[in-house]
């Protein structure tokens, strides 16, 4: 938490730099896009297959649509994405801090009375916060066609009734806490991947063992932050 605060103070302060901010924002999101929305679309897909044919055999095909974006927005969008960009993104953060904290690189900074925590912390805390929603976001869309192609394939469900079943069953309250899922996901694997590679001490050895369990900490902690953003929202 500590570290947290360190990067807001410094990013309330104008410290940060936005040519950081732009690059880690490709690094983080950027790059891991089209993973995030082929496991999108796949997840879609398979969910499609799994309840088409027993919503086919209980007349309720016309509920299909609906019920795949509940799912896709409330939970395998956020979840799925997330998980996609700590696996990574944040084990490339964990990586790269880790390398410069064991190569004595954080201790030159240091030297130039420059807070390190904050160099390095508040730019891939801000963009994770402000691009992961949105990798979120195109993945919902993507995941929602992906299951209105296979609902079509599978049982000829016509599109116009799969995308009227989207619209009765969506609710704006969905996107919304899909999107704040997102953001705290974000900086949940910024936050604990950058952490986890800035305690880092001795050589390539301790590099590897950072990076292996910023990856089990972040799906860890995402996990909880999900479950009580659930329970906050949804109970």
């Amino acid at each position: 938490m500590q570290n947290l605060f360190t990067s807001v103070k410094y990013l309330i302060a104008g410290r940060s730099r936005w040519c950081h901010v732009i690059s880690q924002a490709a690094a983080i999101s950027y790059d891991s896009l089209l993973i995030s929305l082929v496991i999108a679309f796949v997840s879609a897909a398979v969910i499609a297959i799994q309840v088409s044919k027993q919503f086919l055999m209980s007349g309720a095909e016309a509920y299909v649509g609906g019920s795949i974006a509940v799912v896709m927005i409330r939970e395998i969008a956020p979840g799925f994405v997330a998980l996609a960009i700590g696996a990574r993104a944040g084990t490339a953060i964990s990586a790269e801090i880790a390398n410069m904290q064991v190569t004595s690189q954080v201790d030159a900074i240091k030297t130039l009375k420059i807070d390190p925590v904050g160099y390095y912390f508040s730019p891939r805390l801000l963009a994770a916060a402000i691009t992961v929603p949105m990798v979120v976001l195109l993945a919902e869309l993507v995941g929602i066609m992906g299951g209105l192609l296979v609902s079509n394939a599978t049982i000829h469900l016509h599109p116009a009734r799969y995308i009227n079943s989207v619209w009765l069953w969506l609710s704006t309250k969905d996107i919304y806490i899909s999107l704040l899922k997102g953001m705290v996901f974000g900086i949940l694997i910024a936050l604990v991947c950058a952490t986890q590679g800035y305690e880092t001490k001795g050589g390539a050895k301790d590099v590897g063992e950072s990076t292996t369990k910023a990856a089990v900490l972040s799906t860890v902690y995402m996990l909880i932050a999900d479950f009580l953003i659930n329970l906050v929202f949804y109970l």
